[in-house]
């Protein structure tokens, strides 16, 4: 379903896992879409977002990076990104097309368990960092690695989330 993000485009959800819809994926990734896209100063842009399960993540992870196993969240943006200095903010990508994100249901689900966070807070932060990667930032380098994050600790707080690189001790 494809749904208009208050003058931040458009979300399209495929739910490939009905857990997500449970969960509220389309209004999550709305919101984050929302959120990064505000933080960044966008344009409008369409973003794809598919829920799915371990199973589907891994076939992605391996035909995409080589990489056999399942993962939180994958991306593809849909323009290249031109280069830029080590943790610079990227050039935001032209048009209104952005690409592809993929987020698995049993790794958030498990990693939100493990780390003592709501299911939905993890999911939003999962989404803002896989939109940052759409919009060209990448974690590469140390340099990037605290720009990016920096920039989703921003994009959560405005959103009310704890931040996600903050250990919790119980």
């Amino acid at each position: 379903m494809a749904d208009p993000v208050a003058d931040c485009g458009t979300v399209e959800t495929v739910i490939e896992d009905d857990r997500w819809e449970s969960a509220g994926l389309p209004a999550l990734a709305q919101r984050a879409t929302r959120a990064t896209l505000n933080w960044l100063q966008a344009d409008p842009v369409e973003i794809v977002v598919m829920g799915c399960d371990d199973e589907r993540i891994a076939a992605l992870n391996a035909d995409f990076r080589g990489k056999p196993r399942p993962t939180n969240v994958l991306s593809w943006p849909a323009i290249e990104h031109r280069a830029h200095a080590p943790g610079a903010r990227p050039e935001l990508p032209g048009g209104d097309e952005w690409g592809d994100i993929a987020i698995s249901y049993d790794t958030c689900a498990a990693e939100a368990q493990a780390q003592g966070k709501p299911l939905a807070d993890h999911a939003t932060h999962l989404l803002v960092h896989a939109i940052l990667h759409l919009a060209g930032y990448d974690h590469e380098n140390d340099p990037d690695a605290e720009t990016m994050e920096a920039a989703e600790r921003s994009i959560l707080a405005g959103l009310d989330i704890s931040d996600p690189y903050t250990e919790t001790v119980t």
